[in-house]
């Protein structure tokens, strides 16, 4: 194996282990992908200004989100069927997080359940919640995240409809996944992953399976989450949820000044910038180009978070510098721990942090929390 130094090493080695159908539900957006590719595309275009003899000793990345001590501002976003990536993906993420020293936020859709990470990883970790039409279990999935002492509840409120994922329609990924030719040819040049699947009890959606009354098994499994993304999800609700939790709240899923100005009302601890990874509404604008705005409209009233593209340090620091107080990386930690487990989830936190450090040291800064739009070469940043 080659040495890997950049995400891309990574994705490329995830490419390679992870089955055909898995891989591309973690790697892909919503119809033309267009807003997928702009994630990243519009990071790009904004650009540094390097400055000289300035000291660079002691740097240091460190800050907070939401009160917590953080490494460096970045968290791990939730991403659903992390446990497809790699057998027991998000015990072995949510390890890789506290190792390095940064909140693991865990999925409702994810293959580990909650009682999972909080016997193998401990408390603290950060729960995502998608609002399902069956409020009782709702109620029951709260209660189990205070239960394991989770030290946030994530609120994600873009996904009340599915996005159209061509990729995911034409793999035949479903809950149980169709086993069409294809998909079974490409199993066979994954031993690693099947191996590592055949030795785990975790096949199936943790959080949900055993939980909800008449769902024992993936088709019955199936059957329900079809039916249960609440399409009448409201600020009515988010207010209930808030009622319910109790502790920190973030509300995930807002790319628009109307929306930020009703979460800052809302009363929660933080928004997250997001367009669902540009696997929602395809035409969307970046997160990173909406970013600045929403900063400026609320930055004061509430803690603005960002995820979406962020594939590397440098796009940390970007949207630090863009008013962020923190980032969530969901693809760059899949594609570690595809590649390589636990192993390749703390790989990627160490080149993100390694870009992070250096970057910051060449635009002149030693301290994270000092950083703002004057490391940023005017005319080339969203405002």
């Amino acid at each position: 194996m080659s040495v890997i130094t950049t995400i891309e090493d990574l994705r490329v080695l995830a490419e390679k282990r992870v089955p055909r159908m898995f891989y591309d539900y973690a790697d892909s957006g919503s119809w033309t992908e267009s807003t997928y590719r702009a994630n990243e595309d519009d990071f790009q275009k904004i650009k540094f200004r390097q400055r000289v003899a300035v000291n660079m000793e002691n740097r240091d990345t460190s800050s907070t989100m939401i009160g917590q001590h953080v490494a460096m501002p970045v968290a791990i976003a939730p991403t659903g069927m992390t446990g497809m990536q790699h057998a027991d993906g998000e015990i072995l993420a949510a390890r890789a997080a506290k190792t390095f020293g940064i909140p693991f936020t865990l999925s409702t859709m994810s293959i580990c359940s909650i009682e999972d990470i909080a016997k193998h990883v401990g408390e603290g970790f950060w729960f995502q919640l998608y609002v399902m039409r069956d409020r009782a279990f709702i109620e029951r999935l709260i209660d189990r995240a205070k239960a394991a002492n989770c030290g946030a509840l994530v609120l994600t409120l873009d996904l009340q409809i599915l996005g159209q994922r061509h990729k995911d329609l034409k793999n035949g990924l479903s809950a149980p996944p169709k086993p069409t030719l294809a998909n079974i040819l490409n199993l066979m040049t994954k031993p690693r992953w099947c191996l590592g699947m055949l030795g785990t009890p975790r096949r199936q959606f943790g959080n949900i399976v055993g939980h909800v009354q008449g769902v024992n098994d993936m088709s019955s499994l199936g059957e329900w989450t079809a039916n249960q993304f609440d399409p009448t999800l409201n600020w009515e609700d988010v207010e209930w949820v808030k009622k319910r939790w109790g502790g920190k709240l973030i509300l995930k899923g807002i790319q628009d000044v109307e929306d930020a100005h009703l979460a800052v009302r809302s009363g929660a601890d933080a928004l997250i910038v997001s367009n669902h990874g540009g696997r929602q509404l395809d035409g969307a604008e970046s997160s990173i180009n909406a970013l600045p705005r929403i900063v400026d409209a609320v930055g004061s009233q509430i803690e603005v978070h960002m995820d979406s593209g962020i594939r590397s340090g440098q796009d940390v620091l970007k949207a630090k510098a863009l008013g962020a107080q923190g980032t969530y990386i969901g693809r760059a930690m899949l594609y570690g721990l595809g590649a390589m487990g636990e192993q390749g989830v703390a790989k990627a936190l160490q080149i993100i942090h390694r870009e992070l450090e250096l970057s910051m040291a060449f635009c002149g800064h030693t301290n994270i929390n000092t950083v703002d739009k004057g490391i940023l070469l005017p005319g080339t940043f969203p405002s």
